[in-house]
């Protein structure tokens, strides 16, 4: 490869496919959560209940996406919608106990998936990993405007 960005490029794609086929075959054996629940409900348990105006915002999606994504969550009893907490005029989406508990699953899951990935690895390597990919996808948010709250 030319440049070191054609490398991370590559291996970027390799991840998120590695990262997809992990969500497909756990969606296809059971209770698990497809990738845009997934990424929803963790934006919301992070920052309390949304409205679609806000939830549209963050992710930059039309709110007629979000609309169809949120009757899903819905429907499976994942979110509930609730008056606005600050006396707005919107409804917004909290997360269930549902939501919480299929959602606190699946990431206990993905970390088991990734602890045996990086068995091999020492503690100073897991950590710097972390840290690079942590300033990558910062770096991204700086750039979109866009900050992703973290825990």
């Amino acid at each position: 490869m030319e440049k070191p960005t054609h490398s991370i490029e590559y291996e970027t794609m390799l991840l998120g496919r590695y990262y997809h086929l992990t969500l497909s075959r756990a969606e296809r054996e059971g209770d698990h959560l497809d990738r845009s629940a997934y990424v929803l409900l963790s934006r919301i348990q992070l920052v309390g209940p949304m409205s679609i105006g806000q939830l549209s915002e963050a992710f930059d999606l039309d709110p007629s996406t979000l609309n169809r994504q949120t009757s899903a969550m819905l429907r499976a009893g994942l979110v509930e919608r609730i008056p606005d907490p600050d006396g707005g005029i919107a409804r917004k989406f909290r997360i269930s106990a549902e939501g919480e508990r299929r959602l606190r699953c699946q990431r206990d899951e993905i970390v088991r998936s990734m602890d045996k990935v990086l068995d091999d690895w020492t503690p100073e390597e897991v950590a710097t990993f972390a840290a690079c990919l942590q300033r990558f996808n910062t770096d991204i948010e700086r750039l979109t405007g866009r900050p992703w709250p973290r825990p």
